[in-house]
């Protein structure tokens, strides 16, 4: 069986379904029209019974369970589909090695379903600021966003805080991702300071939450997918945003299009995508997603495989100090007497990095990377060096970073948690010396 994309899938003419994806007038679900599920039954190799009722978002189980690859649309084939529905796709490292993700190969974290693309009219769109700490409700347009508020762009790091949970043992629940939940794209909007303020503060606010218009996978329309928040501190830095462009063109679909938050270095579920309200709380937000154990980690160290209660859970906030080595993909092979140039980019929360070290003998050594500063504030940082190898034979190549208050990458698993987030252990890659 040839590769074969989604978009091919559910399209006869591959250039029709990216149109249809991603057109303003396009229908993301217009793969259950009876043409298309003809389509859909001639890849299958027969027809698909009982096709009209077949549900929206979903891969079919024969490819979804199939060992061969296939495309999102939209985004490079490399990336790897860890769930269909919703579709959560991750990024290998060898693929990220560009200074500034192309919006292709950023990866999906998507925990609903996202709107029709029909239902989703730019010119229409609208964001609502309200909640009990905010001095008025207010709704303004796209149009008026744009118009009335500075744009400002930044490079923001964007990474899934269950980033890494595939190392986990015992094995934690949800998508096993690897090293390739993360991205750092250059977003234009405008500031949600300078909007927030627009509407007004209350002296007692003390966080935002959001609410987008993806919908839940149960199909139940009144149900809310997610909406999470971050504390009014970050709410206000300069570097948060509500963006509507990623590298100078409209956001991804898979992504957030047409507006989406933007807080870089905390957990990316805080940064939501089809975004059209915020409010802002004089209490820590409630919203689905931000109580129980999601998106927390225990106050105090667990043993592997604890059972935590929901009051001992922490919310997570600024992500942890981390890099990703991008250059050269691992498996290399290279010749003795040969330097390997090695490639990545480092990251830390709400600081930045100090220094980036290499290993090649298992971390009982290590030497320093050259490090360049980073572009603005949760922007992640490019490292680089030239690696030496004394003999022939098996070899892994560690990246450790350092942040600015001292704190490095453990080189294993760091602490246990119920929901396997905030990994940072360090990058490594195989080399082979011939």
């Amino acid at each position: 069986m040839k590769k074969i994309g989604i978009h091919k899938l559910y399209r006869k003419n591959a250039e029709e379904a990216e149109k249809k994806l991603f057109g303003a007038s396009g229908n993301r679900r217009g793969f259950l029209k009876k043409s298309a599920v003809v389509a859909m039954g001639s890849v299958l190799g027969a027809p698909v019974v009982f096709g009209k009722n077949y549900p929206s978002g979903m891969i079919p189980a024969a490819l979804a369970n199939s060992s061969e690859p296939f495309n999102l649309p939209g985004k490079d084939p490399g990336l790897v589909v860890l769930n269909d529905r919703p579709i959560n796709a991750e990024t290998p490292p060898h693929l990220l090695n560009d200074n500034i993700t192309p919006g292709d190969k950023l990866f999906v974290r998507n925990n609903g379903i996202p709107p029709e693309l029909e239902e989703i009219n730019v010119d229409q769109w609208t964001l609502t600021i309200e909640g009990e700490s905010a001095a008025q409700k207010k709704t303004y347009t796209l149009a008026e966003l744009k118009s009335k508020f500075k744009h400002h762009t930044y490079q923001i790091t964007l990474e899934c805080g269950g980033n890494g949970r595939s190392e986990y043992n015992p094995p934690a629940t949800g998508n096993q991702w690897t090293t390739g939940a993360i991205g750092c794209p250059e977003w234009t909007g405008v500031r949600l300071k300078d909007v927030l303020e627009d509407v007004g503060i209350k002296d007692d606010a003390v966080y935002i939450g959001y609410y987008g218009n993806d919908s839940h996978i149960s199909g139940q329309p009144d149900k809310v997918v997610i909406s999470r928040g971050v504390p009014m501190e970050k709410a206000l830095k300069n570097e948060s945003l509500i963006a509507w462009a990623m590298n100078g063109e409209d956001i991804p679909y898979l992504n957030g299009h047409p507006l989406r938050l933007l807080f870089g270095g905390w957990p990316a579920s805080c940064s939501g995508k089809w975004l059209s309200r915020i409010v802002i709380r004089n209490k820590v937000h409630d919203g689905p997603k931000m109580t129980g154990k999601s998106y927390r980690v225990p106050c105090k160290p667990v043993a592997p495989g604890t059972e935590v209660a929901d009051e001992d859970m922490c919310i997570i906030e600024a992500m942890p100090v981390k890099s990703l080595i991008t250059y050269p993909k691992t498996g290399a092979i290279i010749t003795l007497g040969e330097k390997l140039p090695i490639k990545g980019h480092a990251w830390a929360g709400d600081t930045s990095i100090q220094k980036v070290e290499y290993s090649i003998d298992f971390g009982a050594t290590w030497n320093s990377c050259n490090l360049k500063a980073p572009v603005n504030m949760n922007a992640w940082q490019h490292f680089d060096a030239s690696v030496s190898f004394p003999e022939k034979g098996y070899y892994e190549v560690w990246a450790r970073a350092t942040d600015a208050e001292d704190v490095s990458q453990p080189m294993v698993v760091p602490g246990w948690n119920p929901r396997g987030y905030l990994n940072n252990a360090c990058h490594r890659i195989a080399i082979k010396v011939q």
